[in-house]
């Protein structure tokens, strides 16, 4: 039987993470993707085909799961920024 892991190997949720500096990251991350999957999601990505070779009604229910795949892979390569902005306001919050 296959293994079920998904093969991009994405950074463990930030409650998951014992380091203080590495749950802010991982917090930031997650942050970032799911800005990237709302974003994706409304520019289209994930909706489904309408026509010969469209997905049918099987298709929509895993619409956001596309969405949410690719926006992690995006912020896992480095993201657009985002998750460095919040990593940085969250740290200045947790220093004081």
């Amino acid at each position: 039987m296959p293994d079920p892991a998904p093969a991009l190997a994405l950074r463990p949720a930030a409650a998951a993470v014992p380091d203080r500096r590495a749950r802010l990251e991982a917090a930031a991350r997650d942050l970032e993707a799911s800005f990237l999957a709302v974003m994706l999601a409304a520019a289209g990505l994930g909706r489904p085909r309408e026509g010969p070779g469209g997905g049918g009604m099987g298709e929509a229910p895993f619409a956001s799961f596309l969405a949410e795949a690719e926006a992690r892979a995006i912020a896992a390569r480095g993201g657009i920024g985002l998750a460095e902005a919040l990593f940085r306001s969250l740290a200045r919050g947790e220093e004081g």
